[in-house]
């Protein structure tokens, strides 16, 4: 029997708007030498033989230029002003109807890792009372990325607004494992130009000691 975790369905959460980036995209911004939202499809696909579908905003738009060549699931979601849980029910209902489930994976979390991701699917097992199995702080905090059980679409299904789908989540807390992963990769987000040189400036600092 093949291990689900080996084909499991990857959404990428990129259909925001970067509002707080005067001006820029913060999905565009380079990683490892690729554009963010390249590099986090590059890295979805590293670990899952099932289908990588991307949540984007309606076209034009550099990032379906970006994804040329990749291999993944360009999905528009015609509503994605509305924040992410317009692209959380997008995904979902865009995934084969027989999928156990599904990982959720954010287009600005660029200190994730191929190992990272793999800790968390390999966690998963949906024969078991658990419904959403999400990646952590080292101290524990809840992160990302995060697997639903095909049991909690109906939920995510009655998303609206922002939230991410903390109310979904919420909901079932007596049913949510928490993978801790190193350091805060699981939670740094790059949402300001700012965020961007402090990042820069530490990855920089990183590669000087190494060297």
């Amino acid at each position: 029997m093949t291990d689900p975790a080996e084909n499991m369905p990857i959404i990428i959460l990129a259909a925001g708007s970067s509002s707080r980036m005067g001006g820029l995209d913060k999905l565009m911004q380079m990683v490892d030498g690729v554009p963010l939202i390249r590099r986090q499809v590059d890295l979805a696909r590293s670990v899952t033989t099932g289908p990588v579908i991307v949540a984007l905003p309606p076209p034009p738009h550099a990032r379906y230029d970006a994804l040329a060549g990749t291999g993944s699931c360009c999905l528009t979601v015609a509503d994605a002003a509305e924040g992410m849980n317009a692209s959380l029910r997008a995904g979902c209902a865009a995934l084969p109807a027989d999928t156990p489930g599904a990982m959720i994976l954010l287009g600005d979390l660029p200190d994730l890792t191929e190992s990272d991701l793999k800790k968390v699917l390999q966690s998963v097992d949906f024969k078991s009372a658990t419904l959403v199995w999400r990646g952590a702080t080292e101290p524990g905090k809840p992160g990302h990325p995060v697997v639903f059980s095909a049991r909690m679409f109906d939920r995510i299904a009655q998303l609206s607004g922002d939230s991410g789908g903390r109310e979904a989540i919420a909901a079932v807390r007596d049913h949510v494992q928490l993978i801790p992963l190193p350091g805060n990769r699981a939670r740094l987000d790059l949402d300001t130009p700012q965020d961007w040189a402090a990042w820069r400036a530490a990855q920089a600092a990183n590669n000087n000691c190494d060297s």
